[in-house]
């Protein structure tokens, strides 16, 4: 079961570990092929309750409150992504020679079954940025006529597309580096890494792990590894990965495009990758305005995702109409309100470093809203880098701290408003002392660089406080 093709579950001994969105879905389909299914779930609570108890009216065994011990017989585990391989479960899986797929694994051996035609997939991984370049990638491909999804990481089930009625052409996949962990077998049409910065590393052990992990959205690729030119460490995956013959390593920029390239010219999108005589010619793709916002992270994202489609056959007209169609998700570097000439900005889904940088990288002049939860992150090179953007900051969280003594370190000039609360009306005095400390023209932008889970149920509760707050500057 291990390596080939299953196509007979009928009495298969699985073990699906973890419920929530993956497991429930993974468990159901499971049983409807046959395999004699057991869920094994950490949890206890209301809510595993409540799965349980759908599962089990289903023929599903369900075990609560005890996720490391492996059932007895157990043939196959597919497993929660967010499950850390270094499990109780999964060692016992190792001794016992017993294989561990995730959810996606599962969607991968699945496609195509009972006949159907398998949909390709586009597939995009990254430390920040996958679920926009996603969405755009969906976007574009729509717009060249295209039946498509955008599925995986984003939160729409991999196994309901690869097993639902609806006949897709092909598919939009964002990719997480758990997920790719517990997926051996995928083998994409295409790929891009968009960016590696540190993040995850209590779950992956290492950077070279976490890197390594990402990496594995290259590996068989058909037509396409498409890579970040300002990120080394991208282009060396591609360098190292297994691909089919005449897979080509196909980069993005910001500046102007090399052979094999997409960056941007005189403010257009440009292709010499996929077009006739590629040391010569370039193909106008679109404008950075149908990019929106226009930030440079947010181009790069545009960027990769065209870079896909173009490897997919997609023609340019098509990219800049899915561009000029998409619209972002909320907390996503969108713009609020302008209040007596100051912008507000809400980027809270900026909840690592890497993300926080892209986000202050799009404005010249900024009151920047930080802190939160800092996940073992350090913050001096953050710091640094944005230190001559800053005209004062904010901050809040229970890490706040460490963002504190990074400034003192590398921006000691910055005027520094330091918020001793943890409540969430912390985030109206925090958006009340940026008004105080910002100036016509400057920007204030909450990019926490952090979780949010001391303050706020997730990031989405911390942008909409945001809104709220910037909303009463206006009254």
């Amino acid at each position: 079961m291990g390596s080939g093709q299953v196509t007979d579950w009928q009495g298969k001994n699985v073990t699906v570990a973890g419920l929530g969105v993956s497991g429930v879905p993974a468990a159901r389909v499971l049983h409807g092929l046959g395999a004699h299914v057991t869920v094994v779930n950490d949890g206890d609570d209301e809510r595993a309750r409540a799965q349980a108890a759908e599962l089990e009216a289903l023929g599903v065994t369900v075990r609560l409150g005890d996720g490391d011990t492996l059932p007895k017989g157990t043939e196959l585990i597919v497993t929660a992504p967010g499950w850390r391989p270094d499990k109780p479960l999964f060692r016992a899986a190792g001794q016992a020679g017993v294989p561990v797929w995730g959810d996606v694994e599962l969607a991968w051996r699945l496609r195509g079954r009972d006949g159907r035609k398998a949909a390709p997939w586009l597939a995009v991984t990254g430390t920040n940025g996958k679920t926009t370049t996603v969405q755009m990638l969906a976007s574009i491909l729509k717009a060249a006529g295209l039946r498509t999804a955008a599925v995986g990481n984003i939160g729409v089930s991999l196994l309901d597309a690869v097993l639902g009625d609806e006949p897709y052409d092909v598919l939009a996949v964002e990719l997480s580096s758990y997920q790719l962990h517990w997926a051996p077998s995928l083998r994409a049409h295409s790929a891009a890494v968009l960016n590696l910065a540190p993040d995850h590393l209590d779950w992956h052990g290492s950077m070279e792990a976490y890197a390594a992990d990402k990496g594995r959205i290259y590996e068989g690729n058909r037509v396409a590894c498409v890579y970040n030119v300002a990120d080394r460490a991208t282009e060396d995956l591609v360098r190292e990965a297994d691909v089919e013959e005449g897979c080509r390593a196909v980069g993005f920029t910001l500046g102007t495009p090399g052979p094999s390239q997409l960056g941007v010219v005189d403010g257009i999108l440009v292709d010499r990758a996929f077009v006739e005589n590629r040391r010569k010619n370039a193909q106008e793709l679109a404008e950075v305005s149908d990019v929106v916002p226009p930030a440079p992270h947010n181009i790069a994202n545009a960027l990769a995702a065209a870079a896909l489609a173009r490897a997919f056959g997609v023609p340019a007209q098509a990219v800049r109409d899915g561009l000029r169609a998409f619209t972002p998700d909320a907390h996503r570097i969108a713009h609020v309100a302008d209040v007596d000439g100051v912008a507000y900005v809400d980027d809270s889904k900026a909840t690592n470093t890497h993300a926080a940088q892209a986000s202050l990288a799009a404005y010249e002049s900024i009151v920047w809203i930080a802190g939160g939860l800092a996940k073992g992150a350090t913050f001096d090179e953050l710091v640094a880098n944005s230190a001559k953007r800053l005209r004062g900051v904010v901050l809040i969280g229970a890490d706040r701290a460490l963002i504190r003594e990074a400034l003192a370190r590398h921006a000691p000039e910055v005027p520094v408003v330091d918020l001793d609360r943890t409540d969430t009306g912390a985030m109206l005095q925090a958006v009340q002392e940026a008004r105080r400390l910002a100036r016509p023209g400057d920007t204030v932008l909450l990019a926490p660089a952090c979780a949010s889970m001391d303050m706020f149920a997730n990031y989405n509760r911390r942008g909409e406080a945001f809104a709220e707050a910037v909303s009463g500057l206006g009254a």
